[in-house]
């Protein structure tokens, strides 16, 4: 029907929700009820009708960005044949209208596939590992598999494997989480797939997490900065838009003037929590001519970077610095002098992860939980 300005209106007989796009507004034609609206899909600034209940589709989502249909389906596809622009409205479009993949996949995913998605940040750092390893373990206990994924600490790898999980048929997703609520990832959330998030949180993102009590790691190694007598104390942290990197950072810098660390900004520096980030990191500090007699890596990776930056710098003379760890690898007790650490029990987290998700899936509340760290000092006596 219409208003006496002319304008089409929702005919009263048939609840409808409107779906707007940025740009120049065109004037629909109503549609037949539970269809949407014939629109051409290159004009900007097309509105659409919806019925209330209607599944988007593919097509609503590249009306709504304002693209082609062709360039909506590269996008959600994965395809990186597509500009950064196109590729920014098309997820921001397809989270806003809770698209996901296509009808049967939607109606599938209804019933159980006891299948599990888990994407983790760094397969090859050792925490993430033994974090795989127990959560596996635990849904396999429970009669679920596991497909497993690797960001390697990238947003953009993670977002494409998010885009295939979403293509696939998994009851739930174990995630560790990149950083920031991209549209991918609020995609993957308004899809209504059961999600819990393994040691990082997501600003936004109301999800239960199951990860390592950071601020109390912390402590541990101030106080035994503190013990040791150090004043000159180099930190190399990580990310600050990743949760760790932040709360490990917002924890040292709160507590080091009480413990008689030095607050000398020349002595802070951050990698990408990847070992050839921790070296440049190291060395940028270095590069400002000072001397630490200790520095503190903010996760184990970072930490292998900075050893390996002192010994290409230092030789030797290496050895006259004593390094502590935020995680614990297998060989820094082999070192000279041997590397002290804040143990994080990652099969703890792993395995809870799991079984947090598998609750989920059943019905039953979940509730977040931060794992107490404990430390392992090895310090020479």
């Amino acid at each position: 029907m219409r208003t006496p300005s002319g304008r089409n209106t929702p005919h009263p007989g048939n609840a409808v929700r409107r779906v707007v796009t940025a740009g120049r507004p065109i004037t629909p034609t109503r549609p037949r009820a539970g269809r949407q609206a014939d629109v051409g899909l290159e004009a900007p600034g097309v509105e659409t009708f919806l019925s209330e209940g209607a599944v988007a589709t593919i097509k609503d989502v590249a009306v709504r960005a304002g693209v082609s249909l062709g360039t909506a389906s590269r996008v959600l596809s994965g395809s990186s044949q597509t500009s950064p622009e196109s590729r920014a409205r098309v997820l921001a479009a397809a989270a806003e209208l809770s698209y996901v993949a296509n009808g049967p996949a939607r109606a599938l995913r209804r019933s159980r596939t006891d299948v599990l998605g888990l994407l983790v940040s760094d397969i090859r750092n050792p925490f993430f590992s033994e974090l795989a390893h127990a959560a596996e373990q635990e849904a396999e206990r429970r009669g679920f598999t596991v497909l497993l994924a690797n960001a390697n600490e990238d947003q953009a790898q993670s977002d494409a494997y998010l885009r295939t999980f979403s293509t696939q048929r998994i009851d739930g997703l174990l995630l560790a989480p990149q950083g920031d609520l991209t549209p991918q990832l609020a995609a993957t959330v308004a899809s209504g797939l059961p999600l819990v998030l393994l040691n990082r949180t997501v600003e936004g993102l109301d999800a239960p997490m199951f990860g390592t009590d950071n601020a109390e790691g912390v402590a541990h190694v101030l106080a035994w900065l503190q013990r040791r007598g150090h004043h000159e104390v180099a930190f190399v942290g990580g990310p600050e838009h990743m949760s760790t990197g932040a709360e490990r950072r917002a924890a040292y810098l709160a507590g080091r003037e009480a413990h008689a660390i030095s607050t000398d900004p020349a002595l802070i520096d951050a990698g990408d929590f990847l070992a050839g980030g921790g070296a440049e990191a190291m060395h940028r500090i270095l590069d400002r001519g000072v001397v630490p007699t200790a520095v503190f890596g903010a996760n184990g990776m970072t930490t292998t970077g900075v050893v390996r930056a002192l010994h290409e710098r230092l030789g030797a003379d290496a050895a006259r610095i004593e390094i502590v760890s935020f995680d614990d690898f297998d060989w820094f007790e082999l070192t000279h002098p041997p590397i002290s650490a804040v143990r994080n029990d990652a099969t703890m987290i792993g395995r809870l992860g799991a079984s947090a998700l598998l609750d989920l899936l059943d019905g039953r509340p979940v509730e977040s939980r931060r794992i107490p760290t404990s430390f392992v000092d090895r310090a020479p006596r």
